[in-house]
């Protein structure tokens, strides 16, 4: 399992960074569709949608939404992309990030307002949406995949601080009815190597260190409530992985549930804040 594991994330990892650094906009963008596409896939399972057909009709209307986006935003265009529109389908996406954490929180109990299979249907919308667009926008931007690798290690060392702090320190419970692996302890030890990654960029890179943790603790802790979310919906679904699409780590949502919602953050606060690295 540990050999699949490590070379699944191997191949993953080199097609990713071929893609991000050498395959222009159009076309990066349409590879990051294809992505969002297998998971809306997994995610209609998570909704509640048993046949094929049913689930193939959901990849569709996703694919509309991803072409919506892309055409509202300007990213079909030769022209500037209309970041004005940009700006309101994050801030859209993030105050649904804001709703979920109410759901996580209060989870069972709040399996009443977003168990039924039509909400969670909207929901794979309001997550997979955001996080094409907010990807597709980093890469229109000067330094795009630099930035977009930044989200990835903002992700990262929540992760890996989260686990070896949890390990090794873990006693009080994060959200214990969503996911019981997860500590208060993990959650801090996550945050402060994102505090750490802050003050080694504005160090060896002059950036104010102010706007960096404007940027960064919120992507971070984003990044902690997407985990939750989908943990949330798989224990409702009574499933462990959205798939097993990917040798030794399960499905597409699996690897990428943090950055869903990390990314609309981050591009969010990068677009707000107006400054560019």
């Amino acid at each position: 399992m540990l050999k699949q594991r490590i070379i699944t994330a191997i191949l993953l990892a080199l097609v990713f960074l071929a893609a991000l650094f050498y395959l222009p906009l159009p076309l990066f963008a349409m590879f990051v569709a294809t992505f969002v596409l297998i998971a809306s896939w997994e995610w209609s399972n998570l909704a509640g949608f048993g046949s094929k057909r049913q689930r193939t009709v959901y990849v569709l209307v996703s694919s509309l939404v991803l072409l919506y986006i892309a055409y509202f935003c300007g990213f079909t265009s030769m022209g500037a992309v209309d970041e004005g529109h940009v700006r309101t389908l994050l801030l859209g996406g993030v105050l649904w990030w804001a709703v979920a954490l109410l759901w996580v929180q209060g989870y069972p109990s709040s399996a009443l307002l977003w168990g039924r299979p039509f909400v969670r249907v909207l929901m794979g919308f309001l997550i997979l949406g955001p996080t094409f667009l907010g990807l597709t926008y980093l890469r229109t931007l000067e330094s795009g995949p630099w930035l977009i690798l930044m989200v990835i290690a903002i992700c990262a060392l929540a992760d890996i601080g989260g686990y070896f702090a949890g390990r090794q320190f873990g006693r009080n419970k994060l959200a214990a009815n969503v996911s019981p692996g997860k500590t208060w302890e993990g959650f801090w030890g996550g945050f402060s190597l994102n505090c750490v990654l802050a003050l080694t960029l504005s160090y060896f890179g002059g950036y104010s260190l102010l706007l960096l943790l404007a940027i960064i603790v919120p992507t971070s802790l984003a990044s902690v409530l997407g985990d939750l979310v989908e943990s949330m919906v798989k224990r409702h679904r009574r499933i462990k992985d959205s798939s097993q699409l990917l040798p030794g780590h399960g499905g597409v949502l699996d690897r990428v549930d943090s950055i869903t919602a990390a990314t609309p953050v981050f591009a969010l606060a990068l677009l707000l804040s107006g400054w560019r690295f």
